[in-house]
């Protein structure tokens, strides 16, 4: 089955009586779930400082969501990279790979809150550079043997990240500009785009031929793209979509903000039109045409994963969603 899960996130809803053990202990008894439903990967997210508790620390679940699972790869969608010391990253990153048995998929990204970038006494208009001088550090660091680092923003005596990893592990860069995917196409192994058809079709043009101009096999790297998934009416998951997308204008607001967590706004009839065009929903069979017409556009190989998990959804009601995915959805995609 090529379909991954995500974008597991540790959100509470307003008025959620659960405790945020239990959010976890959802989150860990999903992924064991996901694994024995036949998924191939599942995703998290990282944000900081939000309200409903947005999940701030990636790599700590993810060794926890490896030790209890055996086949599924485990990959973050994204670690916020310059938020993050790249000697600590290696590290953190390598005990990762250990405990799953080769089975992380290192997703990096930016991220965007000015927030988060001053409370972490990060220079938000050095992130490029900052990602850039990361994604050549990490395999360096991996080698297990003592190295030297002397870049433009960080710089190191000797040293060896040790225990090193057993083996490679893939680094896939996430963003939404064709910088981000020609960043990917110089120093990393593959992709996370939630764009739109033409958004994603320009960002696998941009790579590619970023991918030509330096030389590099096409064939090696890997797209894997991201979207709500909802086999049935759009109608009937609009309200846990549009709380999804409203979250991220109410982050930075929710830093400071005490209390209960923020009650999403109301969704006026102009914003549910685009809520519903960020849905890939009706039947079944209409979600496989949408997404093998995608795939033939695009002409590379892609890995699907469904963007269909909700802070605002029962744990027995995600569970079915997870479900329906694996027995209607999953098996028809194109597997490349």
């Amino acid at each position: 089955m090529n379909l991954g899960f995500g974008l597991l996130s540790g959100q509470r809803a307003p008025d959620d009586p659960r405790s945020w053990e239990d959010v976890y202990r959802e989150l860990i008894e999903l992924t064991v779930h996901l694994e024995r439903r036949g998924y191939t990967s599942v995703w998290t997210t990282e944000h900081h400082f939000v309200d409903d508790g947005y999940m701030p620390s990636l790599l700590v679940t993810s060794a926890a969501m490896a030790a209890v699972t055996s086949r599924i790869q485990i990959g973050t969608g994204v670690v916020l990279a310059p938020l993050h010391n790249p000697i600590r990253l290696a590290e953190d990153a390598a005990t990762v790979e250990l405990i799953s048995q080769g089975r992380l998929l290192l997703g990096l990204g930016l991220g965007w809150s000015e927030t988060e970038y001053a409370i972490f006494g990060v220079d938000i208009t050095k992130r490029g550079s900052a990602m850039s001088e990361i994604l050549q550090f990490l395999p360096k660091a991996w080698t297990g043997e003592p190295f030297t680092w002397d870049g433009d923003l960080y710089s190191y005596p000797e040293l060896a990240v040790r225990p090193a990893p057993s083996g490679p592990i893939p680094l896939i860069v996430g963003g939404s500009v064709d910088a981000a995917a020609r960043r990917a196409a110089r120093y990393a192994d593959g992709f996370f785009s939630n764009a739109s058809p033409e958004r994603f079709i320009a960002q696998v043009a941009a790579a590619t031929e970023e991918m030509e101009r330096i030389g590099r096999d096409p064939s090696s790297f890997r797209w894997i793209h991201y979207s709500v998934m909802y086999p049935g009416h759009r109608d009937e998951i609009i309200d846990q979509v549009w709380h999804q997308i409203w979250k991220y204008t109410d982050m930075e607001d929710s830093t400071t903000r005490g209390g209960p967590i923020a009650r999403t706004a109301p969704l006026s009839d102009d914003m549910a039109e685009r809520v519903r065009s960020r849905i890939l929903g009706g039947s079944p069979e209409e979600i496989v045409h949408t997404i093998g017409t995608l795939r033939d556009r695009v002409g590379v190989p892609v890995e699907w994963v469904a963007r269909s998990h909700f802070s605002d959804l029962h744990y027995g009601q995600q569970v079915e969603l997870v479900d329906r995915l694996a027995q209607e959805v999953g098996p028809h995609l194109p597997a490349d």
